[in-house]
Formats: C-alpha cells, structure tokens, sequence
C-alpha cells in the first residue's frame, strides 16, 4: 500500500465550496527561513480559499510574524525560550482550548511534538491534529525515533515531496497509509518575468561569471564544499561567487567567512545576506549552485528553476526531486568537490547546454510544481481531515 497523495485534480477548493474551516497553525519559529516563508504562503492561500488561518509560533515572534500580521493574519506565541522548553506545551493547550480550531497543523519537529502533547490535554481530538515534515532528516536521527513512538497522536504526517514520504515510511518506520504526500509548489510568473539585478549594485563586475547560492546558512546546506569547489574554479576563470541568505553571524555564516579567507579567495565571494530581490539575482546569474547534503524539496532551488537559471545540484533527497540530470540540471554527488567544479565549468563554458537545460528547468517549474495545485491539495486534505473520522485516509499509490 502507498501513501495517500493529494493533488488538485478534479478538485476546485472556492469561497463559499464548504463552510469556515478554521486552521491552528503551529510552528516552531517564525524566523525567515525556508518553513516559515512556506507557512506565510500558506496561509494566505488558505484564506484566499475560505479558510480561517490563525498561527502560533512556539518561539517569540519574529520576521515573518511582522509579515503574517501585516497581511492580517493573527499571530500567537507560546513564548519558549529554546528547544526543549516544556512550558510550551501547557501554553498552546490553552491557545487550543481558547480557539477551538477545526484543525490543528504543526510544521517542524518541535512544534509536530508539541502539538501531538497539547491536544489531549486540550480535549481536542488527535485525529484533526496534521503534522507537517519538510526534510529528510540524516543529522538528528532521534527524531525519526520520536515520530515513529508518537506517530499514533495525530492523524497524518505531510511530507513535500516523494523522498519525504519514502524517508518517513524507510527510516521512521511510520505505515505508509498514516503518510500523505503534498507536492510544494510556487509562484512561476513573477521570478520568470523579474528583471535582472544590476550587478553594480552589488559589487560585482560585468565581465565575471557570477555562481550564486540561495538560501538559509546551515551545515547541512554544503556551503564549506562550495567554497571549495570555487577556489578550484576561480584559479582558471574570471568568476565571484555571491551567498544571498542568512543568518550571517551565525556559526555556520562566521566559519564561511573564516574559510573564504584561508582560501584567500574573500575578495571573490561576496555575503549578501538575506535578500529581497532573490528573482532578480537569479536573473543575474550565470550559474545557481546548491550543494546541499539533504532537502525536503528547496524552495530556492524551486525559484532557480523558475528563473532559467542554469543549475548545479547534489544528488540527494529533495534535490533530485526537482532536478534532472543533464535534463533541467546537472546532479553532481554530495561531498565530490572535484565534481561539482566540472559541473560548474562546464555550463560557464557551454553556454548554449546552459541555457537549454534553464529553458527546460523553468518549463518543469510552471508547469508540474505550482502553487495553485499546491494550495488545493492541502485544501482538499484539510476538508477530509473534517470529516472527523478516526480512521487514517484512504490509501492509494503515490
């Protein structure tokens, strides 16, 4: 049996097509990273499809708060002051208890277990509580051991792509009928028609071919391989390589600094940090590198598709959902610093191969990962989900 996946066929979620549904959403933090962006997406389409989202951080609130609220959403907070502060978990019963949601969805691994702790003791009923998991997970094992202990206090686990749902039901050991598959998705039209960022404005010269990464600055991400791998490439070619994301005063943004500059290659590498014009940069681009050791399904990788950006991947989970070798994309295996630089050269040599696998990449990005189709799948899981029934969903191969 598979797990049961939601898709938009043949289902219109509308205004007015079922009556108020409304959402407790639940999450770990609301700092800008790739979940909580996701959730912000969320929950407006929800509510563009008469939903009533309402989100709970179980940390203080932080920059996409400001976003949520300034779209109008209400925005909670239990207040926890780290990881393992059990005092959350009182707190969101009694945010359970004051709002009496119809669903309760977490997102993270935190606030899946937290959730799956306060329902119960919020009277509320665990098969309307959906637990959301958007990576595969290798560096905290334990996790998964806690998701396959507790894996009866909710009523489903929402994996974002295909190597989700298999890492779940592989290594969690979590019945693949308690497992459902909602495919992410984004908005295609505005990165494929954003203009280009002016490379003066960021330093960077004209003439160099500019290697840009995306994203949220984590071990996992392979960033020190990177650095690598460019001052391999930077000794043949004329090139800067530009990191547009954050935080950068964080371990991992700190030891990239330091690295750069044992390379002596600091001069070449410029640190953006987090960034508002992401569309435009990967327009400017001439190659989008992404070396990460794992994913759920990237949303940065997702946008470099849509963009047209010529891409260089890892062939690892979430990635090679996305990507196909010499196809959309070159998928390079993880940890290979010396292939990964061919890769890289190779599309700034070859730049009719670049743009004809860009050209594809952006075509698979509008047409198979949209946000529409996103937004009516969880639509449509969050209707069966209030049915109220105790069984799981109907299995179906994915």
């Amino acid at each position: 049996m598979g797990c049961r996946e939601f898709h938009a066929a043949g289902f219109l979620a509308k205004p007015g097509h079922h009556p108020l549904t409304r959402i407790l959403y639940v999450i770990t933090d609301l700092q800008l990273g790739g979940v909580p962006l996701h959730l912000y997406r969320l929950a407006r389409g929800m509510r563009e499809r008469g939903f009533e989202p309402v989100i709970t951080s179980l940390a203080a609130p932080g920059p996409v708060a400001v976003r949520l609220e300034a779209d109008g959403f209400r925005v909670l907070s239990c207040h926890g002051r780290g990881g393992w502060d059990i005092r959350v978990i009182g707190r969101l019963a009694r945010i359970i208890g004051d709002e009496r949601p119809d669903i309760v969805h977490s997102l993270l691994f935190h606030a899946n277990l937290a959730a799956r702790f306060a329902a119960p003791i919020a009277d509320f009923p665990v098969e309307n509580v959906i637990c959301e998991v958007q990576t595969v997970e290798v560096e905290r094992k334990w996790h998964l051991w806690v998701d396959r202990v507790a894996q009866h206090d909710c009523r489903c686990f929402v994996g974002n792509s295909p190597s989700v749902i298999e890492h779940l039901a592989v290594h969690a050991g979590i019945p693949r009928h308690r497992l459902a598959l909602v495919r992410g998705g984004i908005d295609a039209a505005p990165i494929a028609t954003a203009k280009p960022t002016e490379r003066a404005a960021i330093g960077v010269n004209e003439r160099c071919d500019l290697i840009l990464w995306v994203g949220r600055m984590d071990p996992v991400k392979g960033l020190h391989r990177l650095l690598d791998s460019f001052q391999r490439l930077s000794q043949r070619r004329d090139a800067v390589l530009v990191l547009a994301g954050g935080p950068l005063m964080n371990d991992t943004g700190l030891s990239l600094r330091q690295r750069a500059s044992e390379l002596a290659i600091d001069d070449r590498v410029f640190f953006l940090g987090p960034r508002d014009d992401v569309p435009g940069l990967l327009k400017a681009a001439d190659v989008f590198v992404f070396p990460s050791r794992t994913e759920g399904l990237p949303n940065a990788l997702l946008e470099a598709m849509a963009a047209g950006c010529p891409i260089v991947t890892t062939d690892v989970p979430g990635c090679h959902d996305l990507v196909t070798h010499a196809k959309t994309g070159l998928l390079v295996p993880y940890d290979d610093t010396g292939t990964l630089t061919e890769a890289i050269e190779r599309l700034l040599a070859d730049r009719a191969e670049a743009r004809r696998l860009g050209r594809a990449a952006a075509a698979e990005a509008a047409e198979r990962w949209t946000v529409t189709a996103t937004m009516s799948s969880y639509a449509r899981l969050y209707e069966e989900t209030c049915q109220r029934t105790a069984d799981p969903p109907t299995p179906a191969q994915t």
